[in-house]
């Protein structure tokens, strides 16, 4: 894959992950949002409520990945985008599973991120929304040779509850800024540099230098 260091590439790159994740957890149902790379200083993303982009003679929703948060592991990445599937998914099905201007996540939010391979713990400000890739979402993302986006916005992540906003996405754990810590390990071979990663501790040979990868630092 090219390095995904243009916000053009990016963006391609964000629409082809979010039709994977609808073929396998949404059944190819979920209609297709604009997707989006813009600040959200309180949020890994969002989507709007409302359809809020037209394209053509259709409408859409907005689904936003922010800006500051693009450079975490891909997985952490991948799983802001399966939460926000899973609002445009319950939006279609008629079914609110957020309250107090889409801060607070319930238990139906819960119940659907977690039939779809998220890690979802409870916070009480936040309710059921800080989010975690499982095993099984980290396994699909090797199977699919995703590989971590190489750019992002320098700017200061925090979260706060905002009147006004939109369903938000992961938000950090009280009380912590910056990258969560990747849950894949990667391993590199000393010679050439060829690189894999693994969701558990393995022993892995380079086959070209005959050589076993070491787990990068």
């Amino acid at each position: 894959m090219k390095s995904t260091v243009k916000s053009s590439r990016t963006m391609g790159y964000l629409e082809k992950i979010f039709r994977a994740l609808n073929a396998k957890y949404f059944d190819g149902t979920l209609e297709e949002p604009i997707i989006t790379i813009m600040s959200t200083p309180r949020a890994y993303g969002h989507v709007t409520v409302s359809k809020t982009w037209r394209r053509g003679d259709e409408y859409r929703h907005e689904l936003n990945i922010g800006a500051g948060t693009l450079d975490r592991p891909i997985e952490n990445v991948v799983a802001t985008m399966v939460h926000e599937m899973v609002h445009l998914y319950n939006m279609q099905m008629g079914v609110k599973d957020c309250s107090r201007n889409g801060v607070y996540h319930n238990k139906k939010f819960r119940d659907a991120a977690t039939a779809r391979d998220l890690a979802i713990s409870y916070d009480p400000r936040l309710g059921w929304s800080i989010t975690q890739p499982s095993d099984k979402l980290c396994e699909f993302i090797l199977e699919q040779g995703w590989s971590d986006i190489e750019m992002g916005r320098a700017e200061y992540i925090s979260w706060a509850s905002a009147p006004g906003a939109t369903n938000k996405g992961p938000a950090p754990d009280p009380g912590t800024t910056g990258k969560r810590p990747s849950s894949t390990r990667k391993y590199i071979c000393p010679c050439c540099g060829m690189s894999v990663r693994a969701t558990k501790i393995v022993r892995v040979m380079c086959m070209d230098c005959e050589k076993q990868l070491v787990l990068a630092e």
